[in-house]
């Protein structure tokens, strides 16, 4: 059974500020970001009642990042859940496959960008969270 804690990463980009403004840079393949992004997307125009999200996937990982505002990332593995707050532009949230993921909470300014290890392929999306309790108990990921 893998723990919530493994499935999950907080990380910290480097933060190159001066009197200029502030510069996050993020490098992927292995730097930054543990994948070779392959999609990006971001979520703006929500409020603090709308809920995005609500699926695992079978083999996309993410990195999500709030560059402007803040929101919540609620991850769960089926059996334990966590609430991580992305309120800084140089923080990022690592999600591996198979995570059940919930985004909520977003403030006014939100900006949640999302990269992706795959290309979008609905197959691979579980938005039934009963379904994915037994998934995750058939392949002993729970």
């Amino acid at each position: 059974m893998k723990r919530l804690e493994e499935m999950y990463q907080v990380l910290q980009f480097k933060d190159f500020g001066d009197e200029r403004g502030n510069l996050v840079v993020i490098e992927g393949s292995g730097r930054d970001i543990p994948f070779t992004v392959q999609r990006v997307f971001y979520i703006y125009g929500s409020d603090s009642t709308v809920i995005r999200g609500r699926h695992a996937n079978r083999s996309s990982e993410f990195v999500m990042i709030n560059v402007a505002g803040k929101s919540k990332v609620k991850v769960d593995n089926g059996i334990e859940s966590k609430v991580i707050e992305l309120d800084r532009p140089m923080m990022g949230l690592y999600l591996s496959s198979m995570l059940w993921k919930d985004m909520y909470d977003f403030s006014p300014d939100s900006i949640l960008l999302v990269m992706s290890s795959e290309h979008y392929d609905e197959k691979e999306y579980i938005r039934d969270y009963d379904e994915y309790i037994q998934i995750m108990k058939e392949q002993g990921l729970e």
